[in-house]
């Protein structure tokens, strides 16, 4: 008797400790994309005639939010690109920055950065765009609202 009952502990045991990794492991993994233009940004940039870029990444959730894996890319700015950041931000309206990405920022950075769960939310939302800002135009060149897929 004494056998089974210290069976069906350690039966219980094991069965705990799955479910704790399993439930430890609900992490999902998003991507997230941002087309910039100069026609997207607010208000309209200076002399950027051609300047464009993407901004693109990836963010895995945590229980406090998440952490994100960025990519900026760009050309045709008026000069260096002074910095980069997430803005909270409908289209064609013109807000704070939630999360700094570079400054300066060259073509081509990576980095990560982490996210608070009010800001997912806002990500998931269509809330916030990409912005890059040159010394020409310091509200932003390039702009692109972001997409969770």
């Amino acid at each position: 008797m004494k056998k089974l009952m210290l069976a069906l502990l350690a039966g219980a045991v094991a069965s705990l400790a799955v479910v704790a990794l399993a439930a430890g492991s609900a992490r999902a993994t998003h991507k997230i994309a941002a087309t910039m233009s100069t026609s997207a940004a607010v208000p309209k940039p200076k002399g950027a005639a051609h300047a464009r870029g993407s901004f693109t990444g990836t963010y895995v959730t945590t229980k406090s939010g998440a952490t994100l894996k960025w990519k900026l890319s760009f050309s045709g700015l008026t000069g260096p690109a002074l910095q980069a950041h997430i803005h909270l931000g409908k289209k064609g309206v013109a807000g704070n920055v939630i999360v700094p990405l570079c400054a300066p920022c060259h073509n081509g950075q990576r980095g990560t950065a982490k996210l608070t769960k009010s800001i997912v939310k806002a990500l998931v939302a269509g809330k916030t765009y990409a912005n890059v800002h040159t010394k020409k135009n310091p509200a932003g060149e390039i702009r692109g609202q972001i997409k969770v897929s």
